[in-house]
């Protein structure tokens, strides 16, 4: 699964490098090293011909839901069951997003205790996972924009840490995933697979498992020596 996440890029970076044409409501972005479920961060969606980003809470709630608690168990969309899961099913041609971050946490279970790891890009690129989106109006003044992210397979040599990894798209597979009017889900099903490129991984502290805990230490290796990387 992806439990948290970080995105310590600025506004300005973020649009260059993903071209993005719109974003709403900038200043209620600030980076973050500890983006956890039900707090906000930036989603990009292909609006009006353009990209887009919105802030959405990390949840999907369904619009039928009578309680957005359900949210908190709606983090993650196992990729191999989206057509079967009513919670998703309805949203695959419509509402796919992509969700912006620069790396993720995992815990490995290990004597009892669970031990994080932080990953992210070699060269600290964006990673860019695949991810629906939709909103919930508890009231008809209020609308609560959501997403989920989808996982799949973990790579073989991730797979000691934990089974399941983010669905992560090259930049070029980012149109096919969210250009809803061009391409329909079965487009899109040869890129929802495990992400084949190189990744860093390392060790952090248990700082990361509380959310108080939101500054650069979260991602700092545990070890003086350098990141380590198992691919």
């Amino acid at each position: 699964m992806c439990g948290r996440k970080t995105l310590t890029r600025d506004i300005q970076s973020i649009i260059q490098e993903l071209a993005i044409n719109e974003w709403v409501d900038p200043d209620n972005y600030s980076l973050s090293y500890n983006i956890a479920p039900t707090q906000r961060s930036p989603i990009l969606i292909f609006e009006n011909s353009q990209r887009v980003v919105k802030q959405m809470q990390w949840g999907l709630i369904p619009k039928w839901s009578k309680d957005q608690t359900i949210g908190s168990k709606l983090i993650n969309a196992r990729s191999e069951s989206l057509k079967n899961k009513p919670s998703f099913k309805n949203l695959l041609e419509k509402n796919r997003c992509i969700v912006i971050t620069d790396g993720y946490y995992e815990w490995r279970s290990s004597g009892g205790e669970k031990h994080p790891y932080y990953f992210h890009h070699p060269q600290n690129r964006l990673l860019l996972m695949a991810g629906l989106w939709s909103y919930w109006t508890p009231s008809e003044k209020s609308k609560i924009l959501n997403y989920t992210v989808i996982t799949t397979q973990a790579k073989k040599d991730l797979a000691h840490i934990h089974d399941r990894m983010p669905v992560i798209l090259d930049p070029c597979s980012i149109m096919t995933w969210i250009d809803i009017e061009s391409h329909c889900f079965n487009d899109t099903i040869d890129i929802l697979r495990t992400y084949p490129h190189p990744l860093i991984v390392h060790p952090v502290s248990q700082r990361v498992n509380s959310t108080r805990n939101n500054s650069s230490d979260c991602i700092k290796s545990i070890h003086d020596i350098s990141t380590l990387d198992l691919f």
